[in-house]
């Protein structure tokens, strides 16, 4: 008995020669079926996004005009300069010519390209969010993997409970004890970390300011990893859980194969294909950061020029940062369908 990849591999090589052609012209009909669903998903994200901002309440010419004397003369000659005079339907034909010329705007608030102003803070997010998603799913799949295999055990029991416990928590209410307690300090216990932007304000140079900027993610990073990394460990444990129950992993046994050897060159590999198109999917999110996570800590990322554009209302750079995040996560989900067709050949042949 074999592992389900390699099973399918003598009926790979029973079709012959000649039958590659009808398997790649399945995999290209798939992956093209796949790329139009993306764009008809983006197409709808686009005339969503457009419409969806304009309900929020708020004017952003007024907003925008707080603390100066502006007459109403004056705040019609500002609404002009920002086409916001212009009828809805008008805007929004406006909006879509420029989306597709990969124009995203200009600030209201900022006065400046929202491509600029993407371009400025997507570093520190796919820094914060990159990095704690590699902890995330490291942390997870070696948990995960524990888990599934000694099923029933403390360690079982307890690593499930905890990350199900952690996953369960608001997020901006673990970032605000994990500020209070090791940010601020209370009682006995003193603030260890910066939680306030990424660097200091007088940041030194060289290595010491790797290290700066590596104190001030420490508590950022851990609210990310303790909320997200649960749905790794718990993917990996129960696709490790199904892989243990199959037929192969009965006869490596009994063919005398040390246990370790069986999880790792048999069980394991199988049981990671669900947790890889999980990771896919995530990438998209990690253009977006955490708003939340961003915001209570100040981080000068995506996630927060988004909570910013949303308080004004900016309606340009909402759209702009909105529609990257948006595109991202579609992009990458439907990645994660082609990469799971190609590495699962029960896919395939279903």
């Amino acid at each position: 008995m074999t592992t389900p990849l390699e099973a399918a591999e003598p009926a790979a090589q029973a079709a012959g020669p000649g039958d590659e052609r009808p398997t790649r012209r399945g995999a290209l009909q798939y992956a093209l079926s796949k790329a139009g669903g993306a764009l008809f998903s983006i197409a709808m994200v686009i005339i969503g996004t457009f419409f969806v901002f304009r309900l929020l309440p708020g004017d952003p010419v007024r907003n925008l005009a707080q603390g100066r004397n502006m007459t109403p003369a004056q705040l019609d000659l500002e609404r002009r300069r920002l086409g916001l005079d212009k009828p809805l339907i008008d805007q929004f034909f406006q909006f879509v010519g420029d989306t597709l010329r990969l124009d995203l705007g200009t600030s209201y608030e900022y006065k400046r390209p929202v491509i600029d102003l993407i371009g400025e803070r997507i570093g520190p997010t796919l820094l914060l969010a990159g990095t704690g998603l590699v902890i995330a799913v490291s942390l997870g799949v070696w948990q995960g993997t524990r888990a599934g295999w000694h099923h029933g055990s403390r360690f079982d029991r307890f690593s499930t409970g905890l990350s199900l416990l952690l996953w369960s928590v608001p997020t901006f209410w673990l970032g605000l004890l994990l500020m209070m307690v090791f940010g601020v300090g209370i009682g006995p216990i003193p603030g260890i970390f910066p939680f306030r932007g990424i660097e200091s304000v007088d940041a030194p140079d060289g290595f010491a300011y790797v290290l700066d900027v590596a104190s001030h993610m420490v508590l950022p990073c851990l609210t990310l990893v303790a909320v997200v990394y649960a749905q790794y460990l718990l993917i990996m444990r129960s696709s490790l859980l199904e892989e243990v129950s199959q037929d192969y992993v009965t006869v490596a046994r009994a063919k005398g194969l040390r246990d370790d050897d069986v999880r790792r060159r048999h069980a394991v590999p199988n049981a990671l294909l669900p947790t890889v198109t999980l990771v896919f999917m995530r990438i998209g999110f990690v253009v977006g950061g955490a708003v939340t996570v961003e915001t209570i800590f100040t981080w000068p990322g995506l996630g927060q020029l988004f909570y910013e554009a949303v308080r004004v209302p900016d309606f340009t750079l909402m759209q702009g940062t909105f529609l990257l995040i948006t595109v991202a996560v579609i992009v990458m989900n439907t990645l994660a369908d082609v990469v799971y067709h190609v590495l699962d050949p029960r896919v395939r042949s279903a």
